[in-house]
């Protein structure tokens, strides 16, 4: 049984139909990358899994149990982690303060340090910038925060919505093979990403939305080399 599964859900804003049906699974450690140009949905597809919207239609299974009308909260206490596009972090709070945030659905303290010690371990720059504002910190420094702070709700799975998104290609490098190191040790990662080549580089599958509706999937490998999406996404 797959870890996520996504059957035929289709999400509206208002009377516009932004996914068409869309079904994906996700099984326990897999990177799967979700690719597409701007607007195909690829956001709202995330926002609809981790319980910021409601379908209209379909369902999705989460660990064998049905999560499509449980609220966003209740789904980060059930192993769901979302980094958001456009990172979100709490600017007005240090970046030891944001880690904490990630883990309020968490009671046993000496557990929460341990996870604090493992997401430092990932990201020593925040270790050394722990009492700085998060406000204040680079675009790629706040992606690492994003990252860390979903990191300490301890997820099963972690839905990444455009990490590469406004970095320096050393940042995009570094962010990269940390998803590839979280995935080694164990988390399974759901992963929108503009960086088509990129993301089917570390993606064991991968799935491509066009206009709210999939219309191929297949091993990463493959899609990387395949002639119609290298012509669409790729630039080659």
């Amino acid at each position: 049984m797959a870890m996520l599964e996504v059957k035929d859900i289709e999400v509206y804003y208002g009377m516009i139909q932004a996914i068409k049906g869309i079904s994906l699974e996700v099984n326990e450690g897999e990177i799967i990358a979700l690719i597409g140009a701007n607007g195909a949905g690829k956001t709202t597809s995330l926002h609809t899994i981790s319980g910021l919207l409601t379908p209209k239609k379909g369902s999705i299974m989460f660990n064998g149990v049905d999560i499509t009308k449980v609220p966003a909260h209740k789904i980060v206490s059930m192993g769901m982690a979302h980094v958001p596009e456009g990172r979100r972090v709490f600017a007005e709070l240090s970046v030891y303060q944001n880690l904490k945030m990630g883990a309020y659905t968490r009671k046993d303290k000496k557990e929460i340090e341990d996870t604090l010690a493992m997401v430092y371990d990932h990201f020593p720059r925040l270790k050394e910038r722990r009492n700085q504002l998060a406000g204040t910190l680079s675009g790629g420094e706040q992606q690492m925060l994003a990252m860390g702070r979903a990191l300490m709700s301890q997820p099963k799975i972690v839905l990444m919505d455009e990490p590469s998104m406004g970095l320096s290609p050393i940042f995009v490098n570094e962010i990269f093979d940390i998803i590839e190191q979280i995935a080694s040790e164990g988390k399974t990662v759901l992963l929108v990403e503009q960086n088509a080549k990129k993301a089917l580089s570390i993606a064991d599958r991968a799935y491509v939305l066009e206009t709210g509706s999939i219309t191929m999937e297949g091993k990463a490998s493959e899609l990387l080399n395949d002639d119609s999406i290298k012509k669409a996404y790729l630039g080659e």
